[in-house]
């Protein structure tokens, strides 16, 4: 199945408001505040800067550049109307913030318009992340900086003993959910090559331990196998029940990195 986060507005609106709300929880997380915090100290904006998120989403980290740049017009781009729908009810008290159906690939923006553009959890959801680090590199003024958070898949686990059941979930989110989990091992040459000089990069572990931070990796994937015909109702429910059992009792443990992008276009 192709990632639904390509297509989200044909993934339908149960999906959007799960994942709406999982990525408020998900962001509400103090490692994730602790990484998008970070990422923001490298933006230096005024009253006139504009900085752009591209893949809002439903807007859980444009809400917090658009408090981190107070001064700063702050848009949100994001190919789903369904997710900048959610985005525009979710902020409505920000003067310095609005959404806009757009592609990442073909922002409607002149050339060399914006400060800053920030690509958070995207680029592993799109077929092509080239053209949309070149089209960051086209809005971007001179001097300006593009900002790239992104999750390596490839290393993401439920695993708490060797062949931990509870890890076939983590498994398969990534095969159904995510088009490319190694994006983070190419991102320095990608954006290299689009004509941006690295000027910081560093990973983060994230460490998931309640059933919110991750609940639709195991609610998901074992509905899907389930209704699939992989396996049956009672390992469906039984994972999901697992899943709980460990939040409840702390033994919950899922991992995660992140890792995190600044680059400069030249002046």
């Amino acid at each position: 199945m192709a990632d639904p986060f390509q297509n989200v507005d044909a993934a339908g609106p149960e999906f959007i408001k799960l994942f709406a709300d999982s990525m408020d929880q998900r962001q509400a997380d103090p490692t994730m505040e602790r990484i998008v915090a970070a990422y923001l100290g490298h933006l230096n904006v005024t009253d006139a800067s504009t900085v752009v998120e591209v893949g809002a989403g439903a807007g859980a980290v444009t809400r917090r550049i658009a408090t981190h740049c107070h001064r700063a017009k702050v848009i949100g781009f994001e190919p789903s109307k369904g997710f900048v729908s959610e985005a525009n009810m979710r902020a409505k008290e920000y003067s310095n913030l609005t959404f806009k159906v757009a592609d990442g690939a073909a922002l409607p923006l002149e050339d060399d318009a914006v400060d800053a553009v920030i690509m958070h959890t995207v680029l592993t959801h799109v077929e092509d992340p080239k053209s949309l680090v070149a089209e960051a590199f086209r809005v971007l003024k001179p001097d300006g900086i593009l900002i790239v958070c992104d999750a390596d898949f490839s290393k993401a686990t439920f695993s708490a003993f060797p062949n931990d059941p509870l890890d076939m979930c983590a498994k398969e989110f990534v095969r159904e959910f995510v088009t490319d989990p190694f994006v983070v091992a190419k991102l320095r040459s990608m954006i290299s090559e689009a004509g941006l000089s690295v000027t910081h990069f560093d990973v983060q572990s994230r460490v998931v331990s309640t059933p919110e931070q991750m609940l639709p990796w195991v609610d998901l994937t074992t509905k899907q196998m389930y209704e699939r015909g992989d396996i049956g109702k009672e390992l469906a429910e039984g994972l999901v029940a697992e899943h709980e059992r460990r939040a409840r009792n702390g033994s919950l443990y899922g991992y995660q990195v992140f890792a995190t992008v600044v680059a400069a276009k030249a002046a």
